[in-house]
């Protein structure tokens, strides 16, 4: 919880991860690419204030110690949402797993909420283990990464028979909401991978599923905001919009969240820190300090209420997830439920 002149925030960290990118971890023969992977994921933590920064040993692989301290203890974050990522093209045991962020949901279970992962490549074996992951952690959701390596295959798309069947097993599974990787490449994976139109054509063919777009497309952010506005149940994750442009790049900030709030409205935006690439701390300071510009460059933007800082903070990520908010930190008019009830 975060307290600010008298308002209190009920605050969900909506994409954080315990990833393990040691290089003990790493396959042999593609050292290069779990190399890779992890420094340019560290430098894009060079986005944030100097003095949150990290060497990078210490970013490969952190404590459980560390991470309780800087996500709960002085980042303000009353419940964490996993959002899973295998890569284990790359690393042996998987880079941030379901079974490993699962040793961290079993000891806390009331700070986390563990979701879980598919690739369509995985045919029926892959589905069998979403069934198994639901079966043993009740888990509502899902982290898809469509641009991940999987032998000669450089990634895979929404609009495939294969997912069809896989999303088709998430609505009979009770999973509803269904988070998609949909934002700045990281090397070595393909760019047009990432882009967001087959989210449109998914949305569209399971309306009972809310789809939140993570890093809400960028660069693309006019695509992502013309595809969600007419797609009820399509949602905005704004890890990286926070961290990577808030301190770095705080014009553009402004205009992405401009943007997001015009067309999608406070309802459909949900915060993520994106840890351990950035922590929560400066991000929910920072985030409830700002408003938008009085300026002309800004003008066809409208200022931000506490009541939507409240709703993109955590409000709007415990309708999806049908988290308990404490009565003092809920909002007399309830956001908006979601189309994925």
């Amino acid at each position: 919880m975060y307290e600010k002149n008298g308002e209190k925030y009920f605050v969900v960290d909506g994409h954080t991860h315990f990833w393990d990118a040691s290089p003990r971890n790493w396959v042999p023969g593609q050292e290069q690419y779990a190399k890779g992977w992890i420094e340019c994921f560290h430098a894009y933590q060079g986005l944030g204030p100097p003095e949150t920064h990290w060497s990078l040993e210490d970013f490969q692989k952190y404590s459980e110690e560390r991470m309780m301290k800087d996500v709960f203890d002085d980042g303000y974050v009353d419940v964490a949402i996993f959002q899973p990522t295998n890569l284990k093209q790359w690393y042996t045991e998987g880079f941030n797993t379901v079974e490993r962020n699962a040793i961290l949901k079993e000891k806390y279970p009331d700070k986390f909420v563990l979701n879980t992962t598919f690739d369509p490549r995985e045919g029926d074996a892959g589905l069998r283990k979403l069934e198994a992951d639901v079966d043993r952690w009740g888990c509502k959701g899902v982290k898809l990464y469509t641009a991940e390596w999987r032998g000669d295959s450089r990634g895979w798309d929404l609009r495939s028979d294969d997912a069809t069947r896989y999303l088709e097993k998430c609505r009979e599974l009770g999973i509803k909401n269904v988070h998609v990787h949909k934002g700045p490449t990281i090397w070595p994976l393909d760019k047009d991978a990432f882009d967001v139109r087959d989210v449109d054509y998914a949305a569209t063919n399971f309306p009972e599923l809310n789809f939140i777009v993570e890093h809400v497309g960028l660069p693309r952010i006019e695509d992502f905001c013309f595809m969600a506005v007419q797609e009820p149940n399509v949602y905005a994750g704004l890890a990286v919009v926070v961290g990577g442009l808030m301190h770095a790049r705080p014009r553009f900030f402004n205009k992405v969240m401009g943007e997001l709030l015009f067309w999608l409205g406070e309802d459909k935006l949900i915060f993520g820190a994106d840890y351990a690439i950035w922590e929560p701390k400066w991000q929910v300071e920072g985030f409830v300090d700002w408003n938008m510009p009085d300026t002309e460059e800004y003008s066809d933007y409208g200022k931000v209420s506490v009541e939507a800082k409240k709703k993109i903070l955590g409000l709007n990520a415990a309708k999806l997830y049908d988290l308990d908010v404490p009565a003092e930190l809920r909002l007399d008019q309830p956001a908006a439920q979601p189309v994925a009830s």
